[in-house]
């Protein structure tokens, strides 16, 4: 289809204008002006880029994009990067908060199905915008289970998993990524589990004080979901060819 109207339907389902944020979201490079085959990747790197030209994909989506909150030269890794990109004729379109916010297709909205969680909404305040989905598990489940939940969900066992709360768990709050400081709000609104991504010494004792379970499932682990439900999305929309570049960190 017309990279132009892809681009436009994808800024508009995704809301990038209306959501403060410090990634630039939207296209970033601009690539052919017809699109069949996307490929999509959690980070915008150096291995993302090579294997989007390699498969022959003339757009690439990726949550972490090139472009962030202030100008970057192109010199060093993000010249190559570029390069490849404009080399291998294979745009860049980088959504990042959007994505992990839309209540269908972003990564919380899937880690809350995928964990079976009901009555679910959303909490966490950040940039002006709630970016968590949290809900309830019933019946109650024991934690050991929901980490297994987890870990089907995501295809990797969780970095980490902190056993402050109840054993049985039954109010869980869902934040991908880096969001460990948003664990004083998590408690907040009366969760007693905390699903997110990376793991911080930082907030170990906080945790354990507040005494609420917190899983860690992977800052990469739970943000290939959100680009992995935009992949089907656009797959059955518009009948494009869709393909994950799974590029794990372990972390």
């Amino acid at each position: 289809m017309n990279r132009r109207k892809l681009v436009t339907y994808l800024d508009e389902t995704l809301r990038i204008t209306e959501i403060k944020d410090s990634s630039q979201n939207g296209l970033q490079v601009e690539g052919p002006k017809e699109v069949a085959k996307v490929a999509f990747a959690v980070d915008g790197c150096q291995a993302s880029f090579e294997q989007a030209v390699a498969v022959g994909a003339q757009l690439l989506i990726v949550h972490h994009g090139l472009f962030w909150d202030k100008p970057l030269r192109l010199v060093g890794p993000l010249y190559r990067r570029a390069r490849t990109l404009i080399e291998g004729d294979c745009g860049l379109y980088g959504v990042h908060l959007p994505l992990d916010i839309h209540p269908e297709l972003g990564n919380n909205a899937e880690l809350a199905r995928l964990l079976e969680l009901k009555d679910t909404h959303a909490f966490g305040e950040y940039h002006g915008s709630e970016i968590g989905i949290g809900g309830e598990l019933a019946p109650p489940l024991p934690l050991d289970t929901l980490v297994e939940r987890l870990t089907e969900a995501t295809g990797e066992p969780p970095v980490r998993v902190l056993a402050h709360g109840p054993e049985e768990v039954s109010r869980v709050g869902c934040v991908s990524g880096g969001a460990a400081f948003l664990m004083d709000q998590v408690v907040g609104s009366g969760f007693d589990t905390f699903v997110t991504g990376e793991t911080s010494h930082t907030f170990f004792h906080q945790a354990a004080e507040y005494g609420l379970n917190v899983i860690y499932g992977g800052h990469y682990g739970t943000e290939t979901l959100g680009v992995k439900a935009l992949a089907r999305h656009l797959e059955e929309k518009f009948g494009l060819t869709t393909l994950f570049l799974d590029i794990p960190t372990g972390m």
